[in-house]
C-alpha cells in the first residue's frame, strides 16, 4: 500500500514509545494492516517431507488468491499471508443475508479485526493432501508457529489510555478494546469491570460483618468460658498425645468467633441474593453495549457456516451427529475423572492426619501444641500445588473427552470444553473444603470407638467449631492463588519478553533509516522494505504466545473467584474483599499483558459471554445451598440457638446470668478415663495420671449413646437448611423478575433499527419496481 509524500513525512515523525533510541519507525499503517497473518517455518532441506509440506500447505493458500511474502531470518523463514478483497466482500454480503445476524450487519468496511478473523479461520480449514490441516502440521514441526501482527498505532493509543499501572482507577475504553481486539475481550473486560464494581457493597458488608465479631471480641461469653475453663479435654490423637486443658486453646476460640457469629446468617443471605442480582443487572449492562456495537443478534455458528463457504464454496455441512455409545463412553470416563479428584482429596485427608500425628510426636513442644493448626495450613499449601497439577491434566482429559462426542462447530465445541474444565477445576479446588466444611469433625466417632485411615484418627473439630478451619482453608488457597499467580502471570510474559528483544535490538539499528534509501519505488512513494518488514514481524514474534485458551484462562480464573466469593462466604466474609483488591490489579494486569508483552488475541465476534453466562447461574444456586448447609452444619449457629432458647438460662428463667452462660460446657460429653483407654493413649508424663475423666465435643449419654439434644439440634439443622434455602430462592426470584434482563432503551432502539430496515427495504422495492404505463 502507498501513500503520498506529505502523509508520509507527517507519519514517518512518530516515534516509538517503547524504544529508548531516537530512531524513526516506518508508519504503522504499512507495517501491519498489509499483512493479515504471519506463519513460521524452520528452514528444511529440499526434498524432505517437511518441505514438500511447506510447499503443498503455500500453494493450497496460493489457490485461494492469498499472496505470501517470504523473508528468511537465521533459520527460520517468516511468511506474510495478505488475502484479497474478494474474500471479505463475499463475507459481507453473505452477512447482511443470513437470518439470525439480519439486523447486525456488519460494519461497510471490513477493519483489520475482521480480516483477521477470516483469515485465521481459513488457515486453520485449509488442509494438504493428506487431510493435514495447519494446527496438525504444527504439531509435525512443519510449521513453528502462526500469529497476527499488533497494529502499532493502535497498540500505542491502548497502552496510553489503558494498559498502565497509572491507570489503575481510570474507566476502560470499552470501544476501541472492542475495535482492537474483537467483541469477545471487550465483553471479557466489561464483564469484569461490572464484577469488580459489584464487589463494592459485597465487600464493605464483609467488612462491617467482620468487625462485628471483632467489636465482642473481648465480652463474648462463649470466648470467656473457653478461656476461664477448668475442664480437661481427651487426648486428638492415639499413642503420643495427652489430655489437654480447655483453657489452652482460648486464642483459637477468639478467632473463632471472628467468622462463626450472629451477622453470618445475614450475610449469607445477601451474598446469595447479590449473586442473582449481579446476573441480572450484568444482563442489562451487557445488553446495552452488545446493542451499541450492533452484534445483539449475533449467531457465532451461523457466521461459523458463513466462513466455510468463504473458505471453500463447494463444502458440505457437518451435520448434526449424536451416539449413544459416544454419550455413555464420555459420561463414564467423565465420572471416572470426577472419582479420581476425589480421591486426591481423600489423599489430602490422609496427609493431614498422618503429619498432624508427626507433629504430635516431635520433641519441639511448639510443634506439639500446634500440630492440628499446623497440619491444616500445610494440607491448604498441599492442596493448591495439586491444583497447579491438576489444571494440565483436566485440559487434557477435556479436550480428549470433546473430541470423542464428535461436535459439528467450534462454538459448539468450546461449550462443551468449558463445562467439562469447569466441572473439573470446581471439584479440584473445592472437593478439600467441603470435606472440611461438612465431614471434618462429624465421623471420627467418639472414644473407645474412634474411626481411622490408615491407621490412624481422623481430625477433630475445636470445642469453638469447625469453621475456623475451613476459613483457613479458603485463606490460603485464594491468597496463594490470586499473588502467586499475579505475579506469575505478569513476571513470565515480562521476563520473555526482555529476553527476546536483543535480536530485535539489531534489527532496529539496521532499519534506523533505511526509509530514505530502500523504502521509496520508483514513484517516490513509500513501502516497507525487507528490513522494516523483518523488524515488525520479529518485534511480534518475540512476544508471548496466545492461543485459543488465553481468554478461557482469564475466563475460568475469575469464575473460579466468583464461586469462592458466593459459595463459602458464611465461612469467610473477608473473600469479597480479597476478590475486590485482586480484580483492581487484574484488570490492568491483564491489559498490560495484552497489549505489551503478548501477540494479539484473535479478535472474535460475539454477543454475550458465551456458556460462562449459565456457568456463573448455576454457581449461584449451588451458592444457596452450599452457604445454607455451611450455617445448618458446621456453623455453631443451630446449637446455640437451641441454647438460647431451650437449655441455657434463659430458658429456665435465670436472670442474672447471660443467656449463653455455660454453652461450651453443654456441648461437650464426657468420658471416663479406664485403664484400657489410658494404654491405648500411652500418656508419655504423668501430668494427667490422676484425671479420672476428660471431655469430647458431642452429644452423648455416658454409655456414648445419643442425647436427645442431639436429635432436637439435628432437626432444627435441617429445618434451617430448608427455610434458609426457601426464603433465598424465593428473594433471587423477585430479584430476577424486579430487574428486566433487556432495559427499555435496548428494546426501543432495537425496535426503531427494525422499523427503519424494513422502511428502507420497501423504498428499494419500489425503486426498482417497474413504473405501471397508462393504457
Amino acid at each position: 500500500m502507498y501513500f503520498k509524500n506529505t502523509e508520509d513525512k507527517m507519519e514517518l515523525q512518530e516515534r516509538e514509545d517503547d524504544d529508548q533510541s531516537n530512531e524513526a519507525f516506518l508508519p504503522s499503517l504499512f507495517v501491519h494492516t498489509t499483512f493479515d497473518f504471519l506463519l513460521v517455518a524452520i528452514k528444511q532441506e529440499p526434498h524432505t517431507q517437511k518441505f514438500h509440506k511447506q510447499e503443498e500447505f503455500l500453494e493450497e493458500l496460493k489457490k485461494k488468491n492469498i499472496a505470501v511474502t517470504s523473508i528468511d531470518h537465521e533459520d527460520k523463514i517468516f511468511l506474510g499471508l495478505r488475502a484479497p478483497d474478494k474474500i471479505f466482500e463475499d463475507y459481507q454480503y453473505l452477512i447482511k443475508v443470513s437470518d439470525a445476524c439480519s439486523w447486525c450487519k456488519d460494519e461497510n468496511s471490513i477493519t483489520q479485526a475482521n480480516r483477521i478473523r477470516i483469515i485465521h479461520f481459513i488457515l486453520n480449514n485449509t488442509s494438504i493432501s493428506t487431510k493435514e490441516n495447519l494446527e496438525k502440521l504444527i504439531m509435525e514441526g512443519v510449521f513453528e508457529t502462526t500469529f497476527c501482527l499488533h497494529e502499532k498505532k493502535e497498540q500505542k493509543n491502548l497502552r496510553a489510555k489503558w494498559a498502565r499501572w497509572s491507570a489503575l482507577f481510570t474507566p476502560q475504553p470499552f470501544d476501541e478494546i472492542k475495535c482492537y481486539f474483537g467483541e469477545k475481550v471487550a465483553l471479557y473486560y466489561l464483564w469484569l469491570n461490572w464484577y469488580t464494581i459489584l464487589l463494592i457493597p459485597a465487600a464493605a458488608l464483609g467488612v462491617v460483618i467482620f468487625l462485628y465479631g471483632l467489636a465482642f471480641f473481648n465480652t463474648s461469653p462463649l470466648i470467656k468460658e473457653v478461656c476461664d475453663s477448668n475442664v480437661t479435654m481427651c487426648p486428638s490423637c492415639d499413642r503420643v498425645c495427652e489430655p489437654r486443658q480447655l483453657s489452652e486453646t482460648c486464642t483459637y476460640a477468639k478467632v473463632s468467633h471472628l467468622f462463626d457469629n450472629e451477622g453470618t446468617v445475614a450475610f449469607a443471605m445477601f451474598m446469595a441474593i447479590w449473586a442473582t442480582a449481579f446476573l441480572e443487572f450484568w444482563q442489562r449492562h451487557r445488553a446495552r453495549y452488545a446493542s451499541k456495537w450492533k452484534v445483539y443478534d449475533w449467531c457465532e455458528e451461523e457466521e461459523e457456516l458463513i466462513m466455510e463457504i468463504v473458505n471453500d464454496i463447494n463444502c458440505e455441512v457437518k451435520e448434526f451427529k449424536h451416539s449413544y455409545f459416544q454419550s455413555t463412553l464420555v459420561l463414564i470416563l467423565f465420572t471416572a475423572m470426577l472419582m479420581v479428584i476425589i480421591g486426591i482429596t481423600h489423599a489430602l485427608v490422609v496427609f493431614r492426619v498422618m503429619t498432624a500425628s508427626w507433629f504430635s510426636r516431635s520433641e519441639s513442644d511448639f510443634l506439639e501444641e500446634k500440630a492440628s493448626m499446623l497440619a491444616m495450613l500445610l494440607g491448604a499449601v498441599l492442596h493448591y500445588f495439586t491444583i497447579q497439577i491438576m489444571n494440565r491434566v483436566n485440559r487434557w482429559v477435556s479436550l480428549k473427552l470433546c473430541d470423542l462426542e464428535k461436535l459439528n462447530s467450534l462454538a459448539a465445541k468450546e461449550r462443551s470444553f468449558t463445562v467439562k474444565m469447569f466441572t473439573f477445576q470446581f471439584f479440584t479446588l473445592f472437593s478439600s473444603l467441603f470435606y472440611v466444611a461438612f465431614f471434618l469433625g462429624r465421623i471420627n466417632g467418639h472414644p473407645t470407638n474412634y474411626v481411622r485411615l490408615a491407621g490412624f484418627r481422623l481430625e477433630e473439630c475445636h470445642p469453638s467449631g469447625c469453621l475456623t478451619d475451613l476459613f483457613i482453608q479458603m485463606a490460603v488457597i485464594m491468597l496463594l492463588k490470586q499473588t502467586l499467580n499475579n505475579v506469575l502471570e505478569l513476571l513470565v510474559p515480562w521476563a520473555m519478553s526482555f529476553l527476546r528483544k536483543k535480536t530485535a535490538r539489531r534489527l532496529k539499528r539496521q532499519c534506523g533509516k533505511c526509509y530514505r534509501k530502500f523504502c521509496r519505488n520508483k514513484q517516490g512513494l513509500v513501502d516497507a522494505c525487507d528490513i522494516c518488514k523483518k523488524r515488525d514481524w520479529l518485534r511480534n514474534y518475540h512476544l508471548g504466545n496466545t492461543d485459543a485458551f488465553s481468554l478461557f484462562n482469564e475466563f475460568l480464573e475469575m469464575v473460579i473467584q466468583f464461586s469462592f466469593t458466593t459459595t463459602f462466604v458464611a465461612a469467610f466474609p473477608l473473600a469479597p474483599l480479597l476478590a475486590l483488591l485482586n480484580n483492581i490489579i487484574e484488570i490492568r494486569l491483564d491489559a498490560i499483558k495484552m497489549v505489551r508483552y503478548e501477540r494479539r488475541l484473535i479478535p472474535r465476534k460475539t454477543s454475550d459471554i458465551g456458556i460462562w453466562t449459565k456457568v456463573l447461574e448455576v454457581v449461584g444456586v449451588f451458592a444457596v445451598i452450599v452457604n445454607a448447609l455451611v450455617i445448618g452444619i458446621s456453623s455453631d449457629f443451630i446449637p446455640r440457638l437451641v441454647y438460647h432458647y431451650h437449655y441455657g438460662p434463659c430458658a429456665k428463667g435465670i436472670d442474672s446470668t447471660h443467656c449463653m452462660q455455660g454453652y461450651i460446657n453443654d456441648t461437650l460429653s464426657v468420658a471416663f478415663m479406664k485403664t484400657n483407654i489410658k494404654d491405648e493413649y500411652m500418656l508419655k508424663t504423668n501430668d494427667y495420671a490422676n484425671v479420672t475423666q476428660c471431655s469430647y465435643r458431642d452429644y452423648r449419654n455416658q454409655d456414648y449413646s445419643l442425647t436427645s439434644q442431639f436429635w432436637l439440634v439435628l432437626a432444627i439443622r435441617f429445618a434451617f437448611i430448608i427455610l434458609f434455602e426457601h426464603v433465598v430462592v424465593v428473594c433471587k426470584f423477585i430479584a430476577a423478575w424486579f430487574v428486566p434482563e433487556k432495559p427499555a432503551k435496548v428494546k426501543n432502539s432495537r425496535l426503531n433499527d427494525k422499523m427503519d430496515r424494513f422502511k428502507s427495504e420497501l423504498r428499494d422495492r419500489k425503486l426498482e419496481r417497474p413504473k405501471s404505463t397508462e393504457v
